[in-house]
Formats: C-alpha cells, sequence, structure tokens
C-alpha cells in the first residue's frame, strides 16, 4: 500500500511540475498573415522597443558633458524577462483599413496543457488607463489573446474585457487580466459566455493577434500599431523573441 501511495504522489508530483514547466520556458513567435501581399501588416521583435526594467541612462549635463550611468527602470515594469538583455519590444502593426485580410500577431508555443490564471502584457502607452489616446492602439478585438480550449476559441482584447490590473508608469501600462479574479474571456461561438472564466482549464493554443487597421471603431485611437513586451502566461514574463526568428 505505502508503494502505491507513493507512486500516486510522485505521479502528482511530476503532473504538478508539468504544469509549471508550460510557462517556465514558452517562445513568443511573431507572424504576418498576409495573404494578398499587401505589405500593410508588419510583427517583430526590435532591440530597444521594450519598457525599460534595470536599464541605464547617461543624462546630458548642462556643461555639455555627459553624467555618469543612472539606473531606469519604468514604473509600470518593475520586473520584466531577465533573459531579455537587448530591451526588445514586440511591434505589431496594420496599416490602412481593417478591413484588409491581413494581421500581424505572434504565436506563444510550449503552453499546450497549461491550465490559465493569468495573460498579460505591458503596453507602451502614456496616461492612467488604457482609454488614454495617446500610444499605441488598445482596442476592444486588437492587440488580444486568442485562447484555443477544447477546440473552441476564447477571445481577450485590450479593453475588452477590460484588464483586471492596469499599473500605468512613465511611457507604459501593464495589464492583466486574472490572477487573483477570475480570467474572463469572450467565446467565439457560445452567446451566454460574454465573458466567461477559463480559469483553471488546459489550453491548446495560445497567440496574440493584431487585426485592427487605422479606422478602428470603438478604441480611443487611430494608431493601428502597438509596442508590447512582457508577455504574461500564469506570472511567467518572455519580453524577447527566440534567437533565430
Amino acid at each position: 500500500m505505502s508503494r502505491i501511495i507513493g507512486a500516486l504522489m510522485l505521479l502528482t508530483a511530476l503532473v504538478s511540475a508539468g504544469a509549471v514547466l508550460a510557462t517556465e520556458d514558452f517562445t513568443v513567435v511573431p507572424f504576418e498573415f498576409d495573404p494578398f501581399g499587401t505589405r500593410l501588416v508588419a510583427a517583430e521583435w526590435t532591440s530597444g522597443l521594450g519598457c525599460p526594467t534595470a536599464a541605464t541612462t547617461r543624462a546630458f549635463l548642462p556643461d555639455g558633458t555627459v553624467g555618469p550611468p543612472t539606473p531606469f527602470t519604468d514604473p509600470a515594469c518593475p520586473t520584466g524577462d531577465s533573459k531579455d538583455k537587448r530591451n526588445e519590444g514586440l511591434l505589431l502593426a496594420k496599416t490602412g483599413p481593417t478591413s484588409n485580410d491581413a494581421s500581424a500577431g505572434a504565436v506563444i508555443h510550449d503552453v499546450k496543457g497549461t491550465a490559465l490564471t493569468e495573460l498579460g502584457y505591458d503596453i507602451r502607452k502614456p496616461g492612467v488607463d488604457v482609454n488614454d489616446p495617446r500610444g499605441s492602439h488598445c482596442g476592444a478585438g486588437a492587440p488580444r489573446f486568442n485562447v484555443v480550449i477544447s477546440g473552441e476559441t476564447f477571445f481577450i482584447g485590450c479593453n475588452s474585457p477590460p484588464p483586471d490590473i492596469d499599473s500605468p508608469g512613465l511611457g507604459w501600462q501593464r495589464l492583466r487580466w486574472g490572477g487573483t479574479a477570475p480570467l474572463r474571456a469572450f467565446s467565439q461561438t457560445d452567446s451566454q459566455c460574454q465573458p466567461c472564466s477559463i480559469s483553471g482549464r488546459p489550453i491548446e493554443q495560445l497567440s496574440i493577434v493584431f487585426d485592427e487597421g487605422q479606422d478602428a471603431q470603438g478604441a480611443p485611437d487611430s494608431f493601428g500599431l502597438a509596442v508590447l513586451d512582457n508577455i504574461d502566461v500564469n506570472g511567467t514574463l518572455v519580453g524577447r523573441g527566440p534567437r533565430g526568428d
């Protein structure tokens, strides 16, 4: 009996470890969906665009010289991806009309089977909430998480449902859905899920999609572009692209 109990405890530990590992080493791979070659979408990780955490600045001084190294962190991102050594940011853009059959985004790999409790990202946008018209586009439909669970697709847009946490900084905002609150999303097929909780449900696929152009409705801006950083899955942050992609 003791061997059976021991085996069950080991199996439980392995399953739990698998759920954790599913979010410890995920990758965020940009994509551009442009089947008709319109050349009006872009997606890429770029150095120097990210939310600065433990960065260093050198200020101009009144005498024309440059001052000593000074630590600099945007208050929106006191924590970040410790493996990001180039302050990368994820640029997503769609130029022109939303009706154009093209989109930008990123596929989040190595999270299949993860029981979701929290999603989020940092967005390059000043102000104290997502309705500020300045900076990155933040609409109901883009940038959004697409979450596939048991063959059903759920959506979490930048401002719909509203983030459970919106931490403002100098030029960024940290947005979080779920965490200490239920993770809620809209269903593509279930009219009763407007939105509903998807907390704790293992996922099959996860991606970020940006498909709203410069004529987007229901948003305070018409920028057609967003810069994201520190993609958050269950509290683990990735703020860099996979090397070689």
